[in-house]
C-alpha cells in the first residue's frame, strides 16, 4: 500500500526541541544578548519554523535589546551558526535519544521493505548528531533521502520540504506516509498531499491535528501494517469531507 515512509525530526525522532531552547540561550550568553527563552515562550516561538526565522521573529515581535549591528541579517545568521554548534555538539554527547518506538518502527520499515526519507526544517549537522549518536557512523545511509535545513527557501508549513522528498524519491504523495509531531508539520506534509500520521510531542501536545489520518501518543508495540491500513482509510474519509 504504502512504499516510503518521511520522518520529520524535532519533537519525532527525538524529543529534541528541549535540547535546542537550551542551546538557543546559550548562543545568546555567548553574544552578551541578556535574552532567555523559557519553556512557556518557546512553545509560542515554535509555532515559527525554522531557527533563523524563529530569531528574526523574536527580535520583529519583541524589540529585545541588540548589539550595534548594520547587518541584522548577519547577526542571526551568526546566532544561528552558534547555536547549530552548541546543539551538535550536545547531541553527540547523549543529550537527546530517539523517541520510545522511532527504533523499532524503523526496524520494522526497513524489514518489510519500506523506503526511507527525513523532511525536516532542522539543519544537517543536528541530523547527523541525533542519527550517529543513536545509530553510529553508518547512519546517514539508512534513509534514502535527506531533505533539511535551507533545502527549500519556504519552510513548514508550506509543502515544499516535503514535494522535494517526493521528487528525489520518484514516488507519488499517496505511496508515501509521514510521521509529524506539529502542526506546522502536518500542514506541510498534508498540503504535499501525503497520508500524516501524528505523534504529539511535550511541545505539540495542545496543537490541532484535525488533518491528521492517524494521531497517537507513542509508536512502541504498534503493527505498522494495521498502522497503515488505518492511514490509508482515514487519510481516504478525510479527504473525501474535504471535497464534499
Amino acid at each position: 500500500m504504502f512504499k516510503a515512509i518521511i520522518f520529520d525530526v524535532d519533537g519525532t525522532l527525538s524529543e529534541t526541541e528541549e535540547v535546542h531552547r537550551k542551546a538557543f540561550n546559550h548562543a545568546f550568553d555567548i553574544n552578551g544578548l541578556g535574552w532567555h527563552w523559557d519553556r512557556a515562550n518557546y512553545r509560542r516561538l515554535l509555532q515559527v519554523t525554522g531557527g533563523k526565522e524563529r530569531i528574526r521573529h523574536f527580535i520583529d515581535q519583541h524589540d529585545p535589546y541588540l548589539p550595534c549591528s548594520e547587518n541584522l541579517d548577519a547577526l542571526v545568521r551568526d546566532l544561528h551558526k552558534t547555536k547549530t554548534a552548541i546543539v551538535t555538539r550536545m547531541i553527540a554527547q547523549g543529550a537527546a535519544q530517539l523517541r520510545p518506538g522511532i527504533r523499532e518502527m524503523i526496524s520494522g520499515a526497513k524489514e518489510n521493505g519500506y523506503r526511507l526519507a527525513i523532511a525536516t526544517t532542522t539543519s544537517a549537522p543536528n541530523i547527523e548528531a541525533l542519527l550517529h549518536s543513536a545509530y553510529g557512523g553508518d547512519a546517514l545511509g539508512m534513509f534514502e533521502v535527506i531533505c533539511a535545513g535551507d533545502s527549500v527557501p519556504r519552510k513548514k508549513p508550506a509543502p515544499d520540504i516535503y514535494l522535494l522528498a517526493l521528487r528525489k524519491l520518484g514516488l507519488a504523495a499517496q505511496d508515501c506516509v509521514a510521521i509529524e509531531d506539529s502542526r506546522n508539520g502536518l500542514l506541510s506534509s498534508t498540503g504535499a498531499g501525503i497520508p500524516t500520521i501524528i505523534t504529539p510531542s511535550v511541545y505539540t501536545d495542545d496543537q490541532c491535528f484535525d488533518e491528521a489520518a492517524v494521531v497517537t501518543d507513542k509508536l512502541i508495540d504498534i503493527d505498522l501494517a494495521d498502522l497503515f491500513a488505518n492511514t490509508h482509510d482515514n487519510a481516504a474519509l478525510a479527504l473525501q469531507r474535504r471535497m464534499a
